[in-house]
């Protein structure tokens, strides 16, 4: 990981970027716009949406923008966005994905996710993506916030496993078990909230290992994840943030302070508990 489009190769040899930008609950509109522009011009490639989030036409417009003013071709870009609940069964799922493709103006989406796992649900969702995937129309195929048994019980009856599993992971909430997991059966792990929606900034353990390597509290975690081989979307609408928390290329955590922040983990969530929700 020297870079900004540095990759990791999926099971299925489709290669997604290290570090993305997440846009989650961002309102539709110039503001976004500009955002992802900004982040594609910067040197970012890769960009997670959701159904749910509301802004697919926004980023879209975003992206198409982007391509036409920076020269970029639409296979440097790795676009993501996720089946909501409501749209899980076989004949939504698929309905679903060609509203997303048709908000966000493209051809075909680098990876569709199935954004949780509603019992009784996301299997049928499941078939769809293999559907999608075997057709061509979509490059990867995975899941969001689905935790070992939920993992365990697509792939006891999937004809093709989950290439990503995107779930919430920051140093109050490590999943050590699910990221072994994943890493075991070469599913790669990808964190949401990695910043936990802010709350860790002021973290008196993390200031004192940013200040001794001269970078943001921000910085050190999107480190830590990328040194636990997790990929990672922050969110964030503002240019120089968006600017600094791709600026993580350029030091290594020790082994020592990789621990030493492991050690925070309270199996803390600020999002919902995906074996407990309801939406």
């Amino acid at each position: 990981m020297k870079h900004l489009q540095d990759t990791t190769k999926l099971h299925n040899d489709v290669t997604m970027p290290w570090l993305g930008l997440g846009v989650f609950k961002v309102e539709e509109g110039p503001g976004l716009v500009n955002a992802v522009k900004h982040a594609i011009r910067h040197g970012y490639r890769s960009i997670d949406t959701a159904a749910i989030y509301g802004n697919e036409t926004s980023v879209g417009q975003a992206i198409h923008e982007a391509m036409q003013e920076n020269g970029i071709a639409r296979e440097e870009l790795f676009i993501t966005s996720k089946v909501w609940n409501a749209d899980l069964g076989y004949e939504s799922t698929l309905a679903a994905y060609q509203t997303s493709l048709d908000k966000l103006g493209l051809d075909y989406l680098d990876l569709y996710l199935i954004h949780w796992p509603v019992k009784g649900k996301y299997k049928e969702a499941w078939r769809a993506l293999e559907t999608l995937y075997r057709e061509g129309r979509v490059r990867a195929i995975g899941v969001s916030n689905f935790q070992i048994h939920h993992l365990e019980d697509v792939m006891k009856d999937a004809e093709i496993k989950p290439m990503v599993n995107q779930v919430e992971f920051h140093p109050l909430l490590t999943q050590q078990d699910l990221l072994s997991f994943t890493k075991e059966h070469h599913i790669q792990l990808e964190a949401w909230s990695p910043l936990m929606q802010g709350q860790l900034l002021d973290n008196p353990v993390l200031t004192a290992i940013a200040a001794k390597y001269r970078k943001s509290v921000a910085q050190i975690i999107l480190r830590w994840d990328l040194q636990h081989g997790v990929v990672t979307i922050p969110k964030s609408t503002k240019e120089h943030r968006i600017n600094e928390n791709a600026d993580v290329f350029d030091f290594e955590l020790s082994a020592e302070d990789m621990a030493q922040i492991d050690g925070l983990n309270q199996n803390l969530r600020v999002g919902p508990d995906p074996d407990n929700f309801d939406f």
